[in-house]
């Protein structure tokens, strides 16, 4: 083991005991595209014990230019990313356990897989699962650090319950904007890399149990325009929360909560709705489509986006109907590519 970490044991926050406390711990990787295949590959070369990787996509080629573990040959194969990332990490490191699970990553799901983790880690792509990830973060006390990015802009934040604010209270206090995507506005690797390395420095100080040395500041930065902030969220924590406050309800492991998936009857369609009503500029969004390619038309209602296969008609209120399928996953999948 010295000769393979041994670079990593001489920084003295992780040394030997370090590294021992790394070799037992096992990481909850949800997502497996940008921030998951960076954040995996980081983990299994440093030792991690094990990593349970769950995703839903499969590799495309669009993946190839961020998306760090696969190749041309898992395009052409159309592998599941889990399963792919599985094979890749393998052959970076043996002496790691991999488990792939080709899945959405849902609430029962994730109630299961969270039992006797030590760390979740978000790599996803949509508000909704990362609610869900924040209240099974607060029900079985496990951290997770939080991640994001969209263009040359990036975030991230490290949740402790019990000590730090969680996702649903700093949603009260930072504006998200809804609409962009990787779908709509594009992405650049160097983001990437660079929320990638944000996650995988905190995993490996919650690691190695340095709770003293994990940032307390949520962390966001703009590659292309040389800016980046650090803001200290304490006041941000809110003891009425009901994910992580004084009377805990969980709200986004209820399937109440949940966005809404239906095939309408009698028609090759999916109607998709999110557990909130959302404000949409339809305006806006139709710019950020049209400028990556896709054909838009729509009206002061509505807007409708011709994709390969499919066409989806969004609404203001975040509604929106996916033509041309009556496969919920797909249909969602899509929805979450276009609005997050």
């Amino acid at each position: 083991m010295f000769e393979r970490y041994s670079r990593q044991m001489l920084f003295s926050p992780i040394g030997k005991e370090g590294q021992e406390k790394i070799r037992s711990k096992h990481v909850l990787m949800i997502g497996a595209g940008a921030l998951g295949s960076g954040n995996a590959e980081m983990l299994t070369r440093a030792g991690v014990g094990a990593i349970t990787i769950v995703d839903r996509d499969y590799v495309e080629a669009s993946n190839l230019q961020r998306q760090q573990l696969y190749t041309e040959q898992d395009v052409e194969q159309k592998l599941p990313k889990a399963a792919a990332a599985e094979k890749r990490l393998k052959q970076i490191n043996s002496e790691v356990t991999i488990h792939s699970v080709i899945g959405d990553a849902t609430p029962e799901l994730l109630a299961e897989l969270v039992q006797g983790k030590d760390l979740i880690i978000d790599a996803t792509d949509n508000f909704e699962t990362r609610l869900a990830i924040n209240d099974i973060s607060q029900k079985y006390n496990v951290p997770w650090v939080y991640g994001a990015i969209i263009g040359s802009f990036g975030m991230s934040f490290t949740i402790i319950p019990g000590k730090t604010p969680c996702l649903n209270c700093l949603l009260k206090s930072l504006p998200m904007q809804q609409g962009m995507t990787c779908d709509t506005v594009g992405v650049i690797s160097p983001t990437v890399g660079m929320v990638v390395s944000l996650q995988t420095a905190e995993a490996l100080k919650i690691l190695v149990e340095d709770w003293e040395a994990v940032r307390t500041t949520f962390v966001s930065f703009d590659l292309w325009r040389n800016q980046y902030s650090s803001m200290k969220m304490t006041k941000a924590k809110d003891e009425s929360c009901l994910s992580c406050g004084n009377e805990r309800t969980y709200p986004f492991l209820d399937s109440d909560n949940l966005t809404k998936s239906t095939v309408l009857c009698g028609r090759d369609t999916v109607q998709v709705r999110p557990a909130r009503p959302l404000e949409i500029s339809l305006e806006e969004l139709a710019n950020q489509l049209t400028s990556v390619g896709y054909e838009v038309k729509g009206n002061p209602y509505l807007i409708s986006v011709e994709t390969n296969q499919e066409r989806i008609v969004i609404f203001k209120d975040g509604r929106a109907l996916v033509h041309g399928t009556k496969d919920l996953t797909a249909a969602k999948t899509l929805y979450n590519r276009i609005l997050g």
